[in-house]
């Protein structure tokens, strides 16, 4: 099982810029594909960006692609998060998950992931 510690949300005005991290801990990542999702209130969690286990694959909601960046530091165990011109209805508590399958080309749907953290609030004013 993989722990997972997001950070980095707040509130920020519309076109503004947050970087979120998820650090995880009790077993490396460095061969997982990692996913960003977030969820709304009265809202369904949905995909946001995932990114293979080498980095080397990223894969983006057509909502955030062209604003937000998914990266990683295997040697840091950590996923990054990077949102740039935010708006107001990216608001929703955004988190990390974990797929254990070794070299897994990046999945959309939250039953691939194995891992959750328990999320950051990002709130994004007009």
């Amino acid at each position: 099982q993989v722990q997972l510690v997001e950070s980095g949300g707040g509130l920020v005005q519309a076109g503004g810029s947050l970087r979120l991290s998820c650090a995880a801990s009790g077993r490396t990542i460095s061969s997982y594909a990692m996913g960003w999702f977030r969820q709304a209130p009265g809202k369904e969690r949905e995909f946001v960006a995932g990114i293979a286990w080498d980095g080397g694959s990223t894969v983006y909601a057509n909502s955030v692609k062209g604003r937000f960046t998914i990266s990683r530091d295997n040697a840091k165990n950590t996923v990054y998060l990077q949102m740039n011109g935010l708006r107001p209805e990216d608001t929703a508590v955004y988190s990390c998950a974990a797929d254990r399958r070794p070299y897994a080309i990046v999945a959309r749907t939250p039953t691939s992931y194995d891992d959750w953290g328990q999320g950051t609030q990002v709130a994004v004013s007009s």
